[in-house]
């Protein structure tokens, strides 16, 4: 059986069969090889058994600067050992060594028992200086030389007091086996090869007459090629399919005013998701509130000139005026259609929003969002269900249901589900049609389809997640392998 060996192997294994073991350098130099290249045929002949490497880190310990300073003029409990012979205030005490130093030796005085302290004085130990301590003799000896066999307890405080550091080396050592013993010296006959073909031996002829070995049943390195990040291919999905379906894409601030967050979507300004357990409150207030605010103030207060009694109270201009991370979208689209009045309008509004959450599994401080209206002339529930529906169809969920729900700003409202195979009905969101205490002050004549669905769920079904932290984290393994195409979680 011939063995196929690179010339570099075959160097190698030459050097080896000569010395039996060795380290990295001593291959090197007896083969004529790098240090690198050396190791990389190591490397392969390892892998056909041929050769075995063992590892073994060396710690190597040696001085700091400070610990070099220290070795020549002693510690710093030393140096004020060596200052003082009876009792002596601190203050006199930093008049005969440097204040910092006097710092540093306090706790080493008190802690090796050469001193204490009383109401400012510093009391010698009875017996005077102490002979030279162990951490003492280690700093002498590192001062010589660097050192590998040192008393770890020692050590360790030295390192502790950034007078000693630790230099981490691994050895390897390589030895041959009965294998590559055993390889007939005819097969290790290095013929005269180019290793690498470069444009100069192309250009001066060198390259003929010469071999160029290639292992063909060596499995290339995979290439992988520029990609856009899983989650954001499937935003760019669900903006991609709105906008087929005629919509506008609308924008806002992150930072909204109450006013807009809260007040314009007919929330009373006591409700629970203003408190600080949900919502990210700031320490700052807009200055004016729109024309409107007087509208929706009525309308809190009173119902406005609708059939309805409002929230009752007093409503406050201070509170609108505050500032917060907006909660959901819906303020972005709630101004856009305050702008927009007239019929029809079709927009949505695909961004991120934040909430005073407890991360876990299935919550984050921040998420990403996809909000929608739609107002026209005689649009109703059903055309609600059916744009939901369409959409959740074109994102390849085949089953989807919608079971009745309650938020504060839409009636009749609805939580959209779909069918996942091996976890049953799994909700998505809330929609509803905006309330005329909604859309009434802001000159809304025409009823006004509303949605907010949860854009990382939905991810995590595409992309069988089980963790929406995974969504955010930066692991290079998992964006390599993802398919460009979803896979799909349901049949």
């Amino acid at each position: 059986m011939v063995i196929e060996l690179t010339p570099n192997e075959k160097r190698t294994l030459i050097s080896l069969k000569k010395i039996q073991t060795a380290h990295p350098d001593k291959i090197s130099a007896d083969s004529g090889l790098k240090v690198e290249a050396a190791m990389q045929s190591v490397f392969m002949l390892e892998e056909r058994g041929f050769v075995t490497v063992s590892e073994e880190i060396v710690i190597t310990y040696s001085l700091t600067s400070e610990g070099v300073e220290y070795a020549a003029s002693g510690l710093p409990e030393r140096q004020i050992m060596s200052s003082i012979t009876n009792a002596m205030p601190l203050d006199e005490i930093k008049k005969l060594v440097s204040p910092k130093l006097v710092g540093i030796a306090l706790g080493w005085l008190k802690k090796k028992g050469w001193a204490n302290i009383d109401q400012g004085v510093l009391l010698p130990a009875e017996n005077g200086a102490p002979a030279k301590g162990s951490d003492e003799l280690l700093i002498e000896k590192l001062a010589q030389a660097p050192a590998q066999d040192v008393d770890e307890s020692v050590v360790k405080d030295l390192i502790k007091r950034n007078l000693v550091s630790a230099n981490e080396e691994k050895i390897r050592t390589i030895s041959i086996t009965s294998e590559g013993v055993a390889v007939p010296d005819a097969e290790l006959v290095v013929e005269d090869d180019i290793g690498q073909i470069t444009s100069d031996h192309i250009r001066s002829g060198e390259w003929r007459g010469k071999t160029r070995n290639y292992n063909i049943h060596v499995k290339p390195q995979p290439v992988y090629g520029a990609r856009i990040h899983p989650y954001q291919r499937l935003i760019d999905e669900m903006r991609q399919i709105f906008l087929e379906m005629g919509f506008t894409e609308i924008k806002g601030d992150i930072v909204q005013s109450s006013f807009w967050n809260f007040d314009a979507l007919f929330q009373p300004q006591d409700h629970p998701a203003r408190e600080m357990q949900d919502t990210f409150h700031l320490d700052s207030n807009i200055t004016e509130l729109p024309p409107v605010h007087k509208d929706i103030a009525r309308m809190h207060e009173c119902g406005g000139d609708l059939d309805s009694t409002g929230w009752g109270g007093k409503w406050s201009k201070d509170v609108a005026k505050t500032e917060v991370l907006r909660t959901h979208t819906t303020a972005v689209t709630i101004k856009y259609l305050s702008e927009h009045t007239e019929a029809p309008v079709k927009a949505f509004c695909i961004d991120r929003a934040y909430r005073r959450e407890t991360i876990d599994p299935t919550h984050t401080p921040e998420f990403e969002q996809l909000e929608g209206v739609v107002m026209d002339v005689g649009m109703s529930f059903s055309n609600l269900l059916g744009c939901l529906t369409e959409f959740y169809h074109r994102m390849g969920f085949d089953n989807v249901r919608f079971r009745p729900a309650y938020f504060p700003y839409t009636e009749p409202s609805v939580e959209p589900e779909v069918y996942i195979e091996g976890m049953g009905w799994v909700e998505l969101g809330g929609a509803g049609i905006f309330r005329k205490e909604v859309t009434d002050p802001l000159g809304i004549k025409h009823p006004v389809l509303a949605w907010g669905l949860g854009v990382s769920r939905v991810a995590m079904l595409k992309l069988g997640l089980k963790d929406l932290r995974e969504l955010y984290q930066s692991d290079i393994n998992w964006l390599r392998q993802e398919p460009v195409v979803s896979k799909m979680v349901q049949k």
